[in-house]
């Protein structure tokens, strides 16, 4: 059995990190990512790799090898850079990998395959409630612990004594080290393999056996090796590279928030937005946190922090939304060359009320058993794009209010640059503080954050400015369509 006992993290940075530079490897659902640090955050080199997923007979499955070899050639560049002195491993957080005989001994399978509909319904009647996991039941593999009963029905004796899970951040540390871990932000993510107020394994893991096949727990800061020979050799990265223990991608981006002042210790909430907008809120010193309000019909969920405590979340697949209705490259609601002309077609937008009814990732999000529609769909391309910037705003505001978010909200990752999403969220929210950070201070600066390299941010936060359109009666709209919507579904 696993324990865990709530600690503070006392990690300030060794010498050694002061003395070199630090690899963020990023591994998110969409894209993979490596970036190069100096010691005092400074960002060096940064590469990116879209990822694809590849057949694994009954299912897809994560490109591992792919995303291996594509790192080796990046981290070969990087060490002629200078000298690097640790790398921390970030990644989403459903996903899994079983190790047997010190090898992975399946492809980890992506979390868009859904198991067979009589083996999801009889793991469905074993799950913990959700007041216990704060873990939703959630489509497709998004539960980790579906994948696994997954496994096991296709390889029988694959999780028997001799195995070791490892959630995927760890995964790739391992990869590197040698050594095998698991930590909480990633057995908090919706795996139903955790209960956070217990700060214990579930009742189902423990039914299943799966507990005692869990790789050690360890801080999410932690030091677990040298980086191995054998990666040294591909690299040639020094032999004392060292590895930690790493992370959940989005609470990477809480402890990147943490770090400004208007955040710090605050009552505020963190909106990550990629191929999912996933919000956390950081309750305030004196804040009284009742997560038994938490809905888990519509996305909401606990997840748990670098530290060991509970956040209230919500999320929706607000990339993979966006990427849908825009038809075309996601990126051009957000690239900066665009704004202007999507801020200009804002008001038509709203005076023709056209606009998008949720939603087009059926399942997640706060409207799950919704199917979207267009309302007066624009044929303009700015104006589409305008009127999915408001749409994506306008469900990021219902998940917001879904967990209490208040005071402080903080816009980070891709669509941070949308203008028209992150003012119409301003104006949606006229009580709050609605801010976006620099573009470096993202997943990759948390990762910085929790080993103690990076230090406060060199520039303040800035605060978003509402739309210059009134939009109030535009989202009233939207309210009632969007209830109905789901009512009628």
């Amino acid at each position: 059995m696993i324990t865990f006992d709530k600690y503070q993290s006392r990690h300030r940075g060794s010498d050694a990190l002061r003395e070199g530079l630090t690899v963020v490897l990023d591994v998110g659902k969409t894209l993979t990512k490596l970036s190069l640090w100096t010691r005092d955050g400074g960002l060096v080199a940064r590469e990116t790799r879209p990822n694809r997923r590849v057949e694994a007979g009954a299912y897809a499955a994560l490109d591992a090898e792919g995303v291996e070899a594509w790192a080796i050639e990046v981290l070969s560049g990087f060490a002629r850079h200078g000298r690097i002195s640790a790398i921390v491993p970030v990644a989403h957080g459903a996903a899994v990998a079983v190790l047997r005989d010190g090898q992975l001994a399946c492809p980890s399978p992506d979390y868009e395959a859904a198991p067979p509909a009589a083996l999801r319904a009889a793991y469905d009647a074993d799950r913990d409630v959700f007041a216990e996991t704060g873990s939703p039941g959630l489509p497709a593999g998004l539960n980790v612990a579906v994948q696994l009963a997954w496994l096991e029905r296709l390889h029988p004796g694959l999780l028997d004594d001799g195995a070791v899970i490892l959630t995927w951040a760890q995964y790739w540390a391992w990869r590197l080290s040698g050594v095998a871990a698991t930590e909480v932000t990633s057995l908090g993510c919706h795996s139903d393999l955790w209960r956070p107020m217990a700060a214990a394994p579930s009742r189902l893991a423990v039914s299943r056996g799966w507990d005692r096949r869990l790789a050690p727990l360890r801080r999410a800061d932690e030091v677990l090796g040298p980086i191995t020979a054998d990666w040294a050799a591909r690299t040639g990265l020094p032999a004392d590279v060292q590895v930690h223990c790493g992370l959940h991608d989005s609470n990477a981006a809480l402890l990147a928030a943490r770090g400004f002042a208007e955040i710090a210790g605050e009552e505020a909430t963190v909106l990550s937005t990629g191929t999912w907008f996933v919000a956390m809120r950081s309750p305030g010193r004196e804040a009284s946190m009742d997560t038994g309000r938490l809905s888990e019909s519509r996305d909401c969920l606990i997840n748990v922090d670098a530290y060991g405590a509970p956040i209230p979340s919500a999320r929706f697949m607000g990339g993979r939304e966006i990427e849908i209705l825009s038809g075309v490259d996601a990126r051009r609601i957000d690239i900066k060359p665009d704004q202007p002309a999507l801020l200009a077609a804002t008001p038509e937008v709203v005076a023709a009320r056209s606009m998008v009814l949720p939603t087009f990732t059926p399942g997640v999000g706060p409207f799950p058993g919704a199917e979207g529609r267009w309302l007066n769909a624009p044929e303009d391309p700015y104006a589409v794009r305008a009127a999915v910037s408001l749409y994506a705003a306008l469900v990021a505001d219902t998940s917001l209010s879904l967990i209490g978010a208040r005071r402080a909200i903080l816009i980070e990752g891709r669509f941070a640059e949308a203008e028209v999403f992150v003012r119409a969220l301003a104006s949606l929210r006229p009580d709050d503080a609605v801010y976006v950070s620099n573009a470096q201070h993202d997943v990759s600066y948390g990762a910085l954050r929790l080993i103690g390299v990076a230090g406060t941010p060199s520039a303040p936060l800035e605060r978003v400015k509402p739309l210059e359109v009134d939009i109030s009666g535009y989202a009233a709209d939207w309210r009632r369509l969007a209830a109905g919507v789901e009512v009628a579904a």
